[in-house]
């Protein structure tokens, strides 16, 4: 969420860059402020008449002493009035604070200024591309069919069971599966992020605090009766260990890893390009998440984005990592890069991880500061990346490995699953 101050000091820089997402904030940004500017007004004059109500209070008791009651009496009545007119001022600054809340939740995060003007993914900027597309046979099968092939994963039962896009894991792809959540577990750890297990529910206060609410409120599942949410990262649950908390700068950084399933209610839409494991209801995921000083953020971001990348080398696949523009920029975030894979038997590029620096957008919805080395509170700025998303990474496995006489297992990923090859 944005600081009024800080859309009052840099209101035409924001609206500039609000441009880059296709939005013009000009007109909110007034409204915001002229809001933020009744709340203050209204507060004033709430101390003020609570002021004077003190006062006349302290007086109506020395008046009772000094057998003035007339005066007291008089005196009574005035203070029945100013509490009338404490309680209305309170329910317009009650009103005041909603509306600001709600007009600050309409407006996303100011993108960065590395962040390309465009429209939709097409604008997205291409800043790196490693590792050679395999040219496979002429009967290359995409993954769905070579799931089905060698009885790795079943669709048609989870449809069953639930419903489209829940699939069903078996055998050795429910243990190639579990591999790679193991892997993704172990690299994050040996980089120094602490493995943490969450609750796969949480509730409404932490879906505002890292921005999933209101923005996202249709694609979350929701629990009615509970009033809890599906998660639909492992970014929520994990940043929000840290809602209110007041951090000593020396407690920074703080990075984390997690291992989740993850929950969508993803639009109807149809077509091979939503097909098998390309778009999911349910899904696994290995989130890192980092709680960062603001001045080393953007170094940590960079971190991350190696990070993803040796991992990505290590499972011997193609990859490009996309700057997505200001269309395609998620509603929290202030630059993200985007990791998509080659599906080779596809012939096309698919998503498995997002990178994303917050600043602090998602700490002042959090009310997550530090204490700085100069003894003042300040937000610090939150990131996080899919290190990886499985089913593409498992998608693109499947079909860049497939040979002639079956599935070759990826080299490091071997000791994980006890076997070389699915076939």
């Amino acid at each position: 969420m944005l600081q009024v101050n800080n859309i009052s000091e840099n209101k035409d820089a924001y609206v500039k860059a609000l441009a880059k997402r296709g939005l013009d904030a000009s007109e909110l940004f007034d409204r915001v402020l002229e809001t933020d500017e009744l709340r203050r007004s209204t507060q004033a004059k709430l101390d003020e008449t609570l002021a004077q109500s003190n006062t006349i209070s302290k007086e109506i008791g020395t008046l009772f002493k000094q057998g003035d009651i007339d005066k007291a009496n008089a005196m009574k009545e005035k203070s029945a009035g100013l509490k009338e007119q404490s309680k209305e001022l309170q329910d317009q600054l009650n009103n005041a604070v909603e509306q600001l809340q709600e007009l600050l939740f309409t407006l996303p995060n100011i993108p960065h200024e590395l962040v390309p003007a465009g429209t939709d993914e097409n604008d997205n900027e291409e800043v790196f591309n490693e590792g050679e597309i395999p040219e496979l046979t002429e009967n290359a099968l995409p993954h769905w069919e070579l799931a089905k092939k060698y009885d790795l994963i079943d669709f048609e039962l989870g449809v069953k069971i639930t419903g489209a896009g829940f699939p069903v894991y078996k055998g050795k792809g429910a243990r190639l599966q579990r591999a790679l959540i193991a892997y993704f577990l172990d690299k994050n750890t040996a980089a120094g992020y602490t493995e943490y297990q969450v609750p796969h529910l949480v509730n409404e206060a932490s879906g505002f605090g890292t921005g999933q609410l209101p923005d996202k409120e249709g694609q979350m599942y929701h629990v009615g009766l509970d009033d809890l949410y599906l998660i639909p990262t492992a970014e929520v649950p994990v940043t929000n260990i840290f809602r209110g908390d007041l951090l000593a700068h020396t407690q920074l950084p703080i990075t984390c890893t997690g291992y989740t399933p993850c929950f969508r209610r993803e639009a109807g839409s149809y077509g091979a390009h939503v097909r098998g494991l390309n778009r999911l209801h349910q899904f696994d995921k290995v989130e890192i998440v980092r709680i960062e000083h603001p001045d080393k953020s953007y170094e940590a971001l960079d971190g991350m984005v190696e990070h993803v990348k040796e991992i990505l080398r290590e499972l011997k696949l193609p990859y490009r990592i996309l700057r997505l523009c200001g269309g395609d920029l998620g509603f929290t975030s202030a630059l993200t890069y985007d990791f998509e894979v080659f599906s080779t038997a596809q012939d096309r590029w698919l998503e498995i991880s997002s990178v994303s620096n917050f600043e602090t957008f998602q700490a002042n919805r959090l009310k997550l500061r530090f204490k700085d080395a100069d003894g003042k509170n300040k937000l610090v700025h939150t990131l996080n990346g899919s290190a990886l998303a499985l089913p593409r990474v498992l998608a693109g496995i499947l079909e860049n490995y497939q040979t002639p006489d079956g599935i070759r297992i990826p080299e490091v990923l071997i000791p994980y699953c006890g076997f070389e090859n699915i076939g």
